[in-house]
């Protein structure tokens, strides 16, 4: 077969919701917005830093000039790498490629054995971090709710114990304040050996969130500079809702996403240009019969597919969100909005992809649904993964080969392809009627609990050396001092 010159080829499957003519609308918009509007900064260092930047402040409201916004913009990274706790290079924010894991500080959390809703312990998050380490779809790590049994003022502190020592995979987390977030540095300081060697092989990211719309609080500056001087990767993640604390159009929502996420990135170039910056959030609709920030909305999809089209053209990592429900429990519900929203965000190439495992509108957390989007997931990617075309896959010799009435079972170029073409799941069904009925005629729901408590019970993280352990302890137990 002859090679074509010129052969454009669309290597995954993606899609945009805006024209780059569209993007460019938003852009303007939001720095019309910026310059006019502005926000109010509740920090003082932030505003001398900004001031000097040469925004226009006017006591503790900052206006920021399109030069400014476009100039930071510019210097931010267009890639950012998270590594695994071992220093190996995993997570790749760049581009169109997509990275899943679950969300943090929820209120509530189901548990897997009684299926009661209750207030999270501690403990749940040492089993959240070993259901999350043993599932092949989830690549980095969240807590999956706050607890009420640490003390509360270090309650992330705790949080970050339990998933640096449960698992090796990439953590996202945040922080109360910018004393917490240095301690919690210094326990990641103490696997990788130096900050510097934190710098180059990260394999944490905290985040902060401003408050929609337009303020920007004291700790979530703090929290922006702290990062910025350490050279980590920062995540600015506002949460305005349609209707509430935002327009109620989809588009006016994504210009106050992201003017509060591009205030954030101004404070932190200026405080160290270049330093790694990852915008998105969790924009949704308010929605006006139940008063919640909606999880399951399609507009949600619409809106976090639309703010990663703006990230793409500015070519700034997009943390988005995706794999969550306003169902109350794992049924269909859960399945149709989970796999909508992941679908969604894979297909619009958002890069870091979180708050998996979400329900009752990111009220509680589940590990069951954290499983079962594991395989919903798995069944994305191979979407997303397309269809190659070349020579050998065209497989035009085999055809000849078999011909009319024969079969390709018996070939070794079906031996050599089946196991990469096609998708495996681990838990959605595919067997024969009868053989499902002798295993049990398990539902999905079913095996989802089954899958879950076996993980919990039999899963073996693997543990980090024990005086790196012992340190961290330390640490831990002085936080709270």
């Amino acid at each position: 077969m002859k090679k074509r010159s010129n052969y454009n080829v669309n290597e995954t499957l993606q899609f945009s919701v805006f024209t780059e003519s569209q993007c460019q609308e938003i852009h303007n918009a939001t720095l019309e917005v910026m310059e006019n509007v502005g926000a109010i900064i509740y920090d003082e260092e932030a505003i001398e830093i900004l001031k000097k930047g040469g925004a226009y402040v006017d006591g503790n409201r900052v206006r920021f000039p399109s030069a400014l916004v476009e100039w930071a913009i510019r210097t931010a990274p267009s890639r950012i790498v998270l590594c695994d706790r071992n220093g190996s290079r995993k997570v790749f924010l760049e581009d169109h490629k997509t990275y899943f894991g679950p969300g943090p500080t929820n209120t509530y959390t189901l548990d897997p054995y009684t299926g009661e809703k209750r207030f999270p312990k501690i403990s749940d998050t040492y089993r959240a971090a070993k259901v999350m380490d043993s599932l092949p779809n989830i690549d980095f790590q969240m807590d999956m709710g706050t607890p009420r049994d640490v003390p509360t003022d270090v309650a992330d502190v705790y949080l970050l114990e339990a998933m640096l020592t449960n698992s090796t995979k990439p953590i996202v987390h945040w922080g109360y304040n910018a004393k917490n977030y240095q301690t919690m540095v210094d326990m990641c300081v103490a696997i990788a050996g130096s900050l510097q060697e934190l710098q180059k092989n990260p394999f944490i990211c905290l985040y902060s969130e401003p408050s929609s719309p337009f303020s920007h609080s004291q700790d979530a500056i703090q929290k922006m500079i702290f990062m910025a001087r350490n050279y980590l990767p920062v995540i600015y993640t506002p949460a305005p809702s349609c209707g509430g604390t935002a327009p109620a159009t989809l588009a006016g929502n994504i210009v106050v996403s992201n003017a509060e996420c591009l205030a954030g990135l101004v404070v932190c170039q200026l405080v160290r240009e270049g330093a790694p910056f990852i915008m998105g959030g969790v924009p949704s609709i308010l929605d006006m019969k139940s008063m919640i920030l909606s999880y399951g909305a399609p507009e949600f999809d619409l809106i976090h597919a639309g703010f990663t089209d703006i990230a793409h053209y500015y070519k700034i990592p997009m943390f988005s969100t995706a794999g969550c429900t306003d169902s109350k429990a794992v049924d269909e519900q859960a399945a149709i909005e989970a796999t909508s929203s992941c679908l969604m965000a894979a297909l619009s190439g958002a890069n870091l992809i979180h708050d998996i495992g979400y329900m009752e509108y990111g009220a509680t957390s589940s590990l069951e649904l954290l499983v079962m989007d594991n395989d919903i997931i798995g069944h994305i990617r191979r979407i997303v993964e397309g269809i190659k075309v070349n020579e050998d896959t065209l497989a035009v010799d085999v055809i000849k080969a078999v011909g009319p009435g024969n079969q390709f079972l018996t070939q070794r170029h079906t031996f050599e392809h089946f196991k990469n073409e096609t998708w495996t799941p681990s838990l959605i069904n595919r067997q024969r009627y009868d053989h499902w009925v002798n295993d049990g005629k398990l539902t999905l729901g079913e095996a989802v609990k089954i899958k879950t408590k076996e993980i919990i019970e039999n899963h073996e993280p693997e543990k980090l050396p024990a005086d790196v352990q012992a340190k961290i302890g330390e640490i831990v137990a002085n936080s709270n001092k």
